[in-house]
């Protein structure tokens, strides 16, 4: 049958084959049988001699059906957010016996072109009792890259396609910054009332030179924070019709305050694994300055190298059907690289290595609470409220993959757009009340032996 928007071809197969069969199709020819060794252009099907196995009589029909979802207005389902390849589902049937639960499953290759980013391709079946009109399942398929295309491998036999689901729809792309544009705001004023905050506390108390230190490196974090949230806010507003040179020079300094951020995190986990496990026993000359040097100018060195190479420019995220749906000042995506290395991994080295300090701060504070030291234990709560601002917000990013990190998407932007209000209201909770007592009794918030201070 050669109808409009539908091919489908027709074999009959013995009980017992030889050999696996090897089918071709593509949206334009229909599909046709391979022998052993043709490669065939387009798409591949797999059929493995398993499936055979399941037949009630001698002989079979194998049906391979291709069709147009476009044109046959078949296979729509309600609220769909992703697109079907080519607008292309392939169905198998074999015989008149229902095929699941395969042990060698049933592999599809579906062929296209690199992907934009941002789209995920996803294998799926039509499974029609869901909702009530239908709609497509994933259930028993799995997806894996191919070579100039995407693999699906299911364990049963039914109508396939490859979906393409954009990582962000208009609607919610619209919505998240929305929210991240009010919670950057606000978090700017409250990163202000901090760095305010531990300027006063500097100037009106006299504090001993650890609490000094930890009060600097406090607030070099928030500034951090502060300079990141102005950098997104910046961007989001000047990056529509920004001149290219602009705005390469916009998304380098946003680049340098996202790293600066991370940075500074992971100097307060090797501050905190001094007062813990070091206890600062040895004097560093110019510890506070040499922190600063770590903490500003490693992304700069970064940020060099990166502009070196050409990184910076225009980025869009785009929708399957091409639709600009954001467009802001970050690194290319033709250097998608550059980012997977310098964001992702780089915080996923400094999120372990919280971790680890982490681990060492909890297993010292339980030691501590076992001999009765009440105030151990609250410096564990204390740390891992720190490690919770610092650390697991961020974390977050590693799950927004796919359309089901929807949710997970809107978490990581508000708690992230909070960041500043939670620092804020953790440093007034944990200094203020104990500048009302008498000149240097801030030392003595957690003295236990040696781990004077170790709450700050």
């Amino acid at each position: 049958s050669r109808l409009a928007g539908l091919k489908m071809l027709l074999l009959n197969v013995s009980r017992v084959v030889p050999r696996d069969v090897l089918i071709a199709f593509s949206p334009m020819e229909g599909p046709r049988v391979l022998n052993a060794t043709e490669k065939g252009q387009g798409g591949r099907i797999h059929l493995p001699r398993e499936i055979f196995r399941f037949l009630r009589s001698g002989t079979a029909r194998v049906v391979v059906t291709v069709l147009n979802t476009q044109q046959l207005g078949m296979f729509k389902e309600v609220n769909q957010t992703g697109q079907v390849l080519d607008d292309t589902v392939v169905g198998i049937t074999v015989g008149e016996t229902r095929i699941s639960g395969l042990q060698d499953p049933v592999q599809l290759t579906f062929a296209h072109r690199q992907l934009p980013y941002g789209i995920t391709p996803q294998c799926v079946f039509w499974d029609s009792s869901k909702g009530q009109a239908g709609g497509w399942n994933s259930s028993g398929c799995a997806t894996w890259p191919a070579n100039k295309g995407t693999l699906c491998s299911c364990d049963h036999l039914t109508f396939f396609t490859l979906l393409l689901n954009p990582v962000l729809d208009g609607f919610t792309a619209q919505a998240l910054m929305a929210v991240a544009t009010s919670g950057c705001g606000v978090a700017v004023a409250f990163s202000i009332f901090t760095i305010a905050f531990c300027i006063f506390l500097r100037c009106r108390c006299r504090l001993e030179e650890t609490l000094r230190i930890n009060l600097g490196l406090h607030m070099n974090l928030v500034g951090s924070l502060l300079l990141l949230n102005l950098a997104f806010l910046l961007n989001s507003g000047l990056s529509v019709g920004t001149q290219p040179g602009a705005c390469k020079v916009l998304a380098g300094f946003t680049h340098y305050c996202l790293l600066c951020c991370f940075t500074w995190m992971a100097l307060e986990g090797c501050h905190l694994y001094l007062l813990f496990v070091k206890v600062l026993g040895t004097y560093i000359h110019h510890y506070l300055l040499k922190l600063c040097l770590v903490g500003w100018g490693f992304p700069a060195l970064v940020v060099g190298l990166a502009g070196a190479i050409g990184s910076y420019g225009e980025y869009s995220i785009q929708t399957v059907e091409q639709e600009v749906i954001a467009h802001l000042c970050w690194i290319t995506s033709k250097y998608l690289l550059v980012h997977y290395i310098t964001s992702y991994g780089y915080f996923g080295l400094i999120f372990l290595f919280n971790v680890a300090v982490f681990g060492v701060v909890i297993q010292k504070s339980l030691q501590g609470t076992v001999q009765g030291d009440r105030k151990t234990w609250k410096v564990a709560l204390v740390a891992m409220g720190l490690f919770c601002l610092l650390g697991c917000t961020w974390a977050l990013a590693f799950l927004t993959y796919g359309t089901s990190s929807a949710p997970v998407l809107h978490i990581f932007t508000v708690l992230n757009s909070l960041q500043g209000i939670f620092i804020f209201i953790w440093l007034v909770f944990l200094y203020y009340p104990k500048t009302k007592e008498t000149a240097g009794s801030l030392s003595n918030i957690v003295r236990q032996d040696k781990t004077t201070t170790v709450s700050q």
